[in-house]
Formats: structure tokens, sequence, C-alpha cells
């Protein structure tokens, strides 16, 4: 609940604000960054500022590594008259205030932003020190402190502006983020090595027209579209949830001739591309703080595409069965991707991911721990690719070979997995549906440990 506050409680925080700052240049003697929050209006806490602050926050430690600055001493507080953060900096005043005018001048976001630079001796470092001009307003853009002394845009109007501000920096940074993320995801699971049968590091599997740099070209073609996924998830969060996956589709189309295009012709993320764009979409259509759950957002990939199972296969019989996933379906009643994605991928939130998280966690390397995931996801699930293959009798006992060996050791070596891999190819093998699985399962191992920056 957001909470107004009186102009005796803003007097009051910058008293102890002040206070504050003064014990921490005694106890230093070094410059500090007092970092809160221009914000119009009684109300001057709300998850949309923290989010504004937190951001803020985010861009002060990027600029602390490029200039090679560990603070001495970090604070943060959250009152209901706003975010404060404290950093006591062992650098020269002008070069910090350089980098937070940086910061405020950069983005209309930076504009809400008030990083003060305190001298040793409790002076603040101006602007003009640096020959820089004076903050510009938020509406007119001209000097904001002639706007403000003259009262020339109402609150309400700068409230409006706010909100507009800091809604569409918080968009954008989560649009951006789930596209950057599921970009990793590809290629995190295309260099997870040795895979049986797939693309990676050692080799190109069972496959002679792709390696390790098709996959790597492809998922960089793919990051606009997984941005328009995840932006196409906010601008329809609003509305009912497969409302948000039937517009999904002409990207998705789109996206596959860009893929093919940076291929050469080569289908490297065809599965990737429905999957994967779908737990994008997934992402936008949620507030941030629940992307760390990540049945939350697979619940939410669930409800996006109900009923889609029936609706793909609806009037598919033995006669008219065309493509490989209908032959099955009709053969065997296997759903594929299309069941995973309705049912809310169970092979990546009750297989892949608790066992690539528990691998990390125990140690291993990401190549080990993403292989143990692997072929846990392969013993657990139905690969159609394995089928498409071989055989729908080839793919059960290599998957009761796979449970056995798992029963050993739920993260086989490297020397293990070689094995694996060379048997698959000698086999013409590869567990394709598995390869985009692993994807999802780093996917929302990035999300759920990275994906929610408020602190």
């Amino acid at each position: 609940m957001e909470t107004t506050v009186s102009l005796v409680q803003m007097l009051d925080a910058r008293e102890r604000r002040v206070q504050y700052q003064q014990e921490l240049l005694a106890q230093y003697h070094k410059p500090l960054i007092c970092f809160t929050m221009n914000i119009c209006g009684p109300i001057k806490d709300s998850p949309l500022i923290q989010r504004g602050f937190a951001r803020g926050r985010q861009l002060l430690r990027q600029q602390f590594l490029r200039a090679k600055l560990t603070p001495l001493y970090q604070d943060a507080v959250r009152e209901v008259t706003g975010c404060e953060a404290f950093y006591v900096l062992d650098a020269d005043p002008l070069t910090i205030k350089k980098f937070t005018t940086d910061i405020e001048d950069a983005t209309p976001l930076g504009r809400l932003f008030d990083m003060d630079v305190i001298r040793p001796d409790g002076l603040k470092v101006d602007r003009e020190e640096l020959n820089l001009e004076g903050r510009r307003c938020l509406i007119c853009g001209g000097p904001a402190k002639v706007c403000s002394s003259r009262r020339i845009h109402t609150v309400a109007e700068l409230q409006e502006k706010t909100t507009e501000i800091l809604t569409e920096a918080r968009d954008a940074q989560d649009i951006a983020d789930a596209a950057r993320l599921a970009v990793r995801a590809l290629l995190y699971e295309v260099t997870t090595t040795p895979k049986p049968g797939l693309v990676d590091r050692r080799n190109s599997g069972s496959h002679k027209d792709m390696d390790v740099f098709t996959f790597m070209d492809s998922a960089a073609a793919l990051y606009p579209y997984f941005e328009d996924c995840a932006r196409t998830g906010r601008e329809t969060a609003e509305q009912p949830a497969p409302e948000t996956f039937a517009a999904l589709r002409p990207l998705g189309c789109e996206a596959e001739g860009e893929m093919l295009d940076a291929t050469g012709g080569v289908n490297t993320h065809k599965g990737a591309v429905f999957s994967v764009g779908i737990v994008c979409a997934a992402l936008g259509r949620l507030d941030r703080s629940l992307w760390a759950e990540a049945a939350r957002v697979l619940a939410e990939v669930s409800a996006m595409t109900a009923g889609l199972t029936e609706k793909d296969f609806a009037g598919v019989t033995a006669e008219n069965a065309a493509t490989v996933g209908q032959k099955l379906y009709i053969q065997y009643g296997i759903t594929g991707v299309r069941g995973q994605v309705e049912a809310g991928l169970p092979a990546v939130l009750n297989v892949g991911l608790p066992v690539l998280e528990e691998g990390l966690a125990k140690g291993y390397d990401f190549d080990r721990a993403g292989g143990g995931a692997l072929l846990a996801i392969l013993a657990n699930s139905t690969d159609t690719n394995i089928i498409a293959r071989s055989s729908r009798e080839r793919q059960l006992a290599l998957t009761e070979e796979l449970k056995a060996l798992l029963a050993q050791t739920t993260y086989p070596d490297k020397d293990a997995l070689a094995a694996l891999d060379d048997r698959f190819i000698a086999e013409n093998l590869s567990p394709g549906g598995s390869a985009d699985l692993l994807a999802l399962t780093w996917l929302l191992h990035f999300v759920t440990t990275e994906g929610n920056i408020n602190e």
C-alpha cells in the first residue's frame, strides 16, 4: 500500500540523511555518494519507484566496475519518504561526479536520479565544476531550477511524467533482459560439452550441416525475436493468456526466416523459436518479482497454450497424418513439445532444473551439471527426434539404459559422456528435443537466479 508523506516527514528524513552522511565522512574521511530519487508529490515509495531505484543502483555498480572501484562502505534503506543509498569511495570526487552525472544525463530515467557526491569536508561537488549545465526539466527540457522555482508545471503533470518514465524504463529493461537471458541459454546449451549426438565444442554430433558456430549465428539472429516475444507478453499482459500466444505465431514465422537466413538454410533452433519464444512472452506477462519462481513462470506458459494439443491435432488421422509429430501422435499418443508447453514444461521444472541446480551446488562445472541435466531430461521424457532417427522401440530401450546409468551416477563424467556421444553418432541419433529442453532449463536457471533485480 502506498503511503503519503508530509512536508515535516520529508524535512525529518533530510535531517537524518545529512546526519548519516556526516557520520560516514567522520569515520572514513573519503568522498561519498548519496543516491535518492527525485519524485514529485506526496508518495515517495512504490513498487515502480523501487524498480527505478534498483536500476540506479545497478548502473552505479556498473560504473564502479568500469572505474575498478570497490566501495569502502555501502548501505541502502527504504523508507516511506523514499529510497536512499550511500557509497563511500576511495577516489577523486570529480571522477565520481563525472560518472554519476553520466548516469543522470544518459536516459530519461536518469532525470529521476539524484546522485549527490560529497567531499570529505562535507561540501557537495557541483555539476558546474565539470563545466556541465544544470539538470533539465522532466517535461519541457528547460532548466529544472527555473521550472521548479516558477512552478511552471503542476504536481499532477510531473507525477504523470514520472510514472511514464518509470514504466517505460521498467518495461524496456524487462524485455531486454528476457531476450538476453534467452540468447545466453541457447549459447550455454550448444557449448555444454560433451552432449551425446548433439552439436557442441567437441564435434558436430550426428549432424553434417552444422557446428557450434552455426548455432552461435542462429542465437544472435534470434535476439530481436525474443525481445518481440517479451514485448508482446508485456503489451498483452491484461488480456487472457491464450491471446498472447496467438499473437506470437506470426512473430515465430518471421523468426524462422531470420534463423535460416543466418545459417544458410540450416534448421538450428526451430524448436527453440517455439518454446523459448513462449517463455519470453510469459516473462513479459509477469511482474519482475515473479521471475524468481520457476513454477509461476511455467504456469503462465501452460495458461498461454491451454488447448494447444487438441487444437493442433484436431482432424488428424492415420490416413492424413503428414508430419512426424502427427504420425507419432496418432500411433502412440505422443504430444511432443506441444504437450510439454501445455503442461507447463514438466521435463524442465521437475527434471532438468533440479538436476542442473543440484549439480552446480555440488561444485560441478557447467559441462558436467548441464550434461547431467540433459541425460535426466532424455531419460524422463519422450524425445521425438530419437524416434524419427530410429524407432519407438529404440527410444524406449535407450530411456531404460540411461535410467540405469543415472541410477549409478547422476552426473556422468566427461569420459562417460564422450563415450555416449560416440555411440549416438555411430547410430545417427540426435536428441534435439531434449537439447531444446536443456536450453529452457538454462533459461529458467538464469531467470530465477538473476532475473529479480529488486534489492
